[in-house]
């Protein structure tokens, strides 16, 4: 999901978050919700964690979490509410340019939830990374938009969105050494900013790496 953009990926991630007094719900991605509740906590990994309320949920659940942003303004906001939750103490906060630069050590889980940007980005070297980073008995953990929703009648740029299929082939993790647990097309209601009521659908990919 990239467009042609007149500011590179920082300039205009950090411009969108800055221009909004908050740009997302505060609430937990109920996929992340779903694919996770049922793992023992550990050391989490949150990549474009915005604002922060993945991190902040893993961590209200146990894990120690790495949250990780392109924009300085989403990651302050995420250490705020972080400790407003009480959990400040188990999650850290760092900078990337995802693509350029990516947090040291391995994880887990590694939680990759929408990482889709109308500019450039280079997704399919970022998700290999992800993958790597996954420690042995680790879970990757991967959510992406699979097209416009329902009501979306004129898509505001061209864009390429990821299959199931597609995005498995360009992870290639090697059968010996990974079990894909989850694999699917998820429908969910969605309402335009004007209350048209309709759907999307998000695509889903679970991974465990096997401990040995």
């Amino acid at each position: 999901m990239t467009e042609t953009h007149p500011l590179d990926a920082a300039e205009f991630w950090e411009a969108r978050y800055r221009d909004s007094g908050r740009l997302w719900s505060g609430r937990p991605n109920k996929l992340l919700v779903r694919e996770v509740s049922d793992l023992a906590p550990g050391s989490a990994l949150d990549l474009g964690c915005g604002e922060g309320a993945d991190a902040v949920w893993l961590a209200s659940r146990g894990w120690r979490v790495t949250g990780v942003d392109i924009s300085h303004t989403a990651l302050e906001r995420a250490a705020g509410h972080a400790v407003e939750a009480g959990v400040g103490d188990r999650a850290v906060w760092e900078r990337h340019v995802l693509g350029e630069t990516f947090p040291e050590g391995s994880f887990d889980l590694v939680n990759a939830q929408f990482l889709q940007s109308p500019v450039e980005f280079d997704q399919r070297r970022v998700l290999r990374r992800a993958a790597q980073a996954v420690a042995p008995g680790g879970t990757l953990l991967i959510v992406m938009h699979g097209g416009w929703p329902s009501w979306q009648s004129e898509p505001p740029f061209d864009a390429r969105f990821p299959t199931l299929d597609g995005v498995l082939d360009e992870l290639a993790l090697p059968e010996t050494d990974w079990t894909v647990e989850t694999l699917e097309a998820v429908r969910s209601a969605s309402v335009s900013p004007e209350g048209v009521e309709g759907f999307r659908e998000d695509n889903v990919w679970r991974a465990r790496r096997w401990n040995g």
